[in-house]
């Protein structure tokens, strides 16, 4: 794979593993605050694609000729975060799929030093290229995806990317709360 195709992959696996976080959960598990500040399984995911599309429409100059709402000037703050009663799951994952698509033709048509300008960005920082750009948004999934899991452990204990995943030390549920258990231990001794 050259350099391209590499960015592209690791977007492509993480941008699979952040919609995989929703699978198998009720409306009120994939929308419920877990968080102090109200991060949520479905917001994440609404942002994630809110974002794709802002980076690789609007700053190569190939806007989506979506209209996201959430993003208006008189929307409230952090609109793109959360998904209101009337937002379905299936728009919120529809429009997940479409900023893919958006974002891989625009990865697809581009060579990675192609310039493009982030108008809401500082000013001694708006000019960048694909190539930055698709380190950013690599960059940014990885950090919602960390995100993601640990709110799905929190919700049901599933952990890690997919279930079986060979990153996990494979326990048992009574050795994940030995595990637990022991490092609960060692934090109060400290």
């Amino acid at each position: 794979m050259d350099e391209k195709e590499t960015l592209h992959h690791y977007l492509r696996v993480r941008r699979d593993n952040l919609l995989g976080k929703l699978d198998g959960l009720s409306e009120y598990d994939v929308r419920r605050p877990l968080t102090p500040t109200g991060t949520n399984l479905l917001g994440l995911v609404k942002h994630a694609a809110s974002t794709e599309l802002g980076y690789f429409g609007e700053v190569f100059g190939r806007p989506s000729g979506r209209h996201l709402p959430w993003l208006d000037e008189d929307a409230s703050p952090d609109a793109d975060l959360w998904v209101p009663a009337d937002e379905s799951r299936d728009n919120i994952v529809e429009l997940h799929h479409f900023a893919a698509a958006h974002s891989d033709t625009t990865v697809k048509a581009l060579p990675l030093d192609s310039p493009g300008l982030v108008p809401w960005w500082p000013e001694e920082r708006r000019q960048v290229t694909l190539h930055q750009i698709l380190v950013h948004m690599v960059a940014e999934r990885a950090h919602h995806l960390g995100h993601a899991d640990i709110l799905r452990e929190l919700i049901d204990g599933s952990a890690g990317q997919r279930p079986g995943d060979p990153n996990l030390t494979p326990r048992s549920p009574e050795e994940w709360s030995a595990h637990r258990a022991a490092i609960e231990a060692a934090a109060r001794q400290a």
